[in-house]
């Protein structure tokens, strides 16, 4: 290309390059130079977490909608494939039933041939990953298609299978943090930082929540509530801001694809804002919020004994360890059948999809109060304006409908919980707290058709309110949070009931945290994964016991003057990944520690001679530059229990070393911390 010319003001024509014609201006020249290398600065500088963080809430926000639009397609397809067969039963219930069937297993046969690590919610091995537990090749990116492919396929089978996407989003999130933490990482030179990793993939938690409801601020609290035993304020920011980032973004696509007009929430509500309830209603919540509480507890516990169950029958074991894929199979062909609307799924609104399930039963209107004098003709098939009518079967009274729908989705979702494919349980709990609430709502409103007097006025009970509250309620017990209330109002865009809710929420939680661990705990507690159990609130007299009582106290030391014949013996022996050094085998004081992977590499490069006579120690490995780690925290003897347990959450600690009076005595690890809190809970017998 050839360069551009021109004229300089005043010279006799002879053209000069742009390059000349600049020249001349040098103080110009340094000074925007000067001003954009600050602004580089400044940008690079602000950028370092909030572009970030930006970044990640935009691209987990198009993957969130680019899957629900082509989920919204295959389902059309599978409706209108449902249509076109015919009237013939057999044809009918083949292109009901193959389809799921099909989907659920490529899903689990697609996502578990990639890496295993793709299957299920996900949440519980984040958890564990928060506290400090590395996960081998759990975060990895080869997962991301996997796990995304696989969720596409179970969402695709629509409320067959019942499943929702908020699990694997999160883990979807954090791994994509995790990505583009060590593409930074790389790209500036910077070292590995893993207290900052954990602060962003704290942050992509809560992204993953907030893309899937378009709710960042009930998106963080609920990370923190189910992923974190501690927070530290300085994160909250980037949750939010990256939460924000991710929500507006979700919104701000429906409204460029003509879905909405302006960024409104998901399931709008029209629920009165002058009086939305009575002052006597507030004890109806309370008791819905016991019902929920009690069911919960119910549900935790079915569903961990049936993972149980599955683990320790010979054939079930064995088949989800070679089959998966028939498992899977098997399990969508049963969820299938029993949705098919001829037969019984017409009895549970199953040509509704989930999204339209919580539609209807945040209906402001008495289903009960409506058909109690005559009963609708059941539609052959769902009206748009009037899908209320998919809960009202002439054979059926409306309650008889809803009661029908908590029984079968009971030990349906159970079962769904099961199946190894990548799926979220917490919509699907939301809804079935939300049925819960529609019954108790329906039932007041027959009880009490004129509404409560309060106050000389009468206004009418409204259950699409209780339903609401189920919502919050239930899924706030299974996974014992609080942070479901606001979620609640954030999906809805309304929050006149925020007393009602919360305290519907508050005793749920209260009944449940009694007596069993959440979903997600119980599910950490069935694939053994590594966790503290939690014991803040129970009395089981933490502060009584102390270190003393359960450390271990057969620890190997590495001595200073040690030879290293010995060292290597050790070495070669043991398998623990770091040693506690001491001055001298005779005083045992605890200097500092040394890693296994350093001393290896320290003796295989050691010197070949050494001088006539000289005996080898491990002092001289240590000098010739062997790295070690001084010893930072240690524990007393003396220590309780209690405060052990809150240094090993705080800190996210795997390992800690007990000395007395500087001599190294023993060592504590999640282990001795188990079996002592397992003890205190469950204490033997006496003989």
């Amino acid at each position: 290309m050839e360069e551009l010319v021109g004229l300089r003001e005043g010279s006799s024509g002879k053209p000069v390059t742009l390059r000349e014609l600049w020249s001349p201006c040098p103080r110009i020249r340094r000074s925007i130079q000067g001003g954009l290398e600050w602004l580089k600065k400044r940008l690079f500088r602000v950028g370092e977490d909030w572009y970030f963080l930006m970044a990640l809430g935009v691209l987990m926000a198009l993957i969130s909608y680019a899957m629900n639009f082509a989920v919204r397609s295959v389902v059309r397809a599978h409706k209108w494939l449902y249509r076109e067969v015919g009237d013939g039963h057999l044809l009918r219930y083949l292109s009901w039933t193959v389809y799921p069937v099909a989907l659920l297993s490529f899903s689990s046969g697609f996502s578990q041939s990639i890496t295993p690590s793709s299957g299920g919610s996900g949440i519980p091995e984040v958890k564990t990953i928060l506290s400090g537990v590395i996960l081998e090749d759990y975060l990895d990116i080869k997962n991301f298609g996997a796990k995304v492919t696989g969720l596409s396929c179970t969402l695709a089978t629509g409320s067959t299978s019942f499943l929702g996407k908020l699990g694997p989003f999160v883990h979807l999130s954090v791994m994509i943090a995790a990505y583009l933490g060590r593409v930074r990482t790389k790209t500036i030179g910077d070292s590995e930082n893993k207290a900052k990793e954990i602060e962003m993939l704290a942050a992509a938690a809560a992204v993953g929540v907030a893309t899937v409801f378009a709710a960042p601020f009930s998106g963080v609290l609920f990370s923190i509530e189910v992923m974190s035993s501690h927070f530290s304020v300085w994160d909250y920011w980037r949750g939010f801001f990256a939460a924000t980032c991710g929500a507006f973004m979700f919104r701000l696509l429906a409204v460029f694809n003509s879905e909405q007009e302006t960024i409104t929430s998901i399931y709008k509500t029209s629920f009165p804002v002058d009086i939305p309830f009575d002052l006597p209603e507030i004890f109806f919540f309370v008791v819905l919020g016991a019902i929920c509480g009690i069911l919960s507890c119910g549900y935790n516990f079915c569903q961990r004994t049936f993972l149980f169950f599955l683990k320790a029958n010979g054939f079930t074991s064995k088949l989800l360890a070679t089959s998966k894929p028939l498992y899977s199979a098997l399990a969508a062909l049963i969820l299938a059948s029993v949705t098919y609307p001829p037969g019984v799924g017409r009895f549970m609104a199953s040509r509704l999809s989930m999204g339209e399930h919580l539609e209807t039963l945040f209906d402001n209107n008495s289903w009960a109060l409506m058909t109690r004098n005559s009963s609708p003709p059941w539609p052959a098939e769902p009206d748009p304006e009037n899908l209320w009518l998919e809960w009202c079967h002439p054979q059926f009274t409306v309650f008889g409908t809803l009661v029908f729908f908590l029984v079968m989705k009971f030990w349906m979702l159970i079962l769904a919980t099961t199946i190894p494919i990548p799926a979220g349980y917490f919509l699907p709990i939301f809804i079935y707290g939300a049925v819960i609430g529609r019954l108790l709502g329906e039932a007041l409103s027959v009880a009490f058709p004129e509404g409560i007097v309060a106050g000389g006025e009468v206004n009418p009970i409204m259950p699409g309110a209780y339903a609401l509250a189920g919502a919050a309620a239930f899924s706030g017990a299974v996974t014992h949070t609080i942070s479901t209330a606001l979620l609640a109002f954030e999906l809805t865009g309304q929050i006149v009931h925020a007393l009602p809710v919360l305290m519907a929420v508050l005793v749920a939680n209260a009944i449940t945290q009694s007596y069993q661990p959440s979903f997600y705990d119980g599910t950490i507690i069935v694939k053994k994964l590594p966790y503290l159990p939690w014991i803040r609130g129970r009395k089981i007299g933490s502060h009584l016991v102390t270190v003393n009582h359960f450390m271990n106290c057969t620890l190997t030391t590495l001595a200073k003057d040690m030879p290293l014949e010995e060292v290597v013996k050790v070495v070669i022996s043991t398998d623990v990944p770091q040693y506690p050094l001491v001055e001298t085998t005779e005083s045992q004081t605890l200097v500092a520690i040394v890693k296994r992977t350093d001393l290896v590499q320290a003796l295989q490069t050691e010197p070949a001679s050494w001088a006539p006579g000289q005996q080898p120690c491990l002092q001289d490995i240590l000098a010739s530059g062997c790295p070690t780690q001084p010893v930072t925290l240690k524990l007393s003897p003396e220590t309780s229990l209690h405060e052990t347990h809150n240094l090993f959450e705080l800190l996210n600690l795997q390992l800690l070393f007990v000395t007395s009076r500087g001599r190294a005595v023993g060592s504590v690890t999640w282990v001795e911390l188990k079996k002592a809190i397992s003890t205190l809970t469950n204490p033997p017998t006496p003989k």
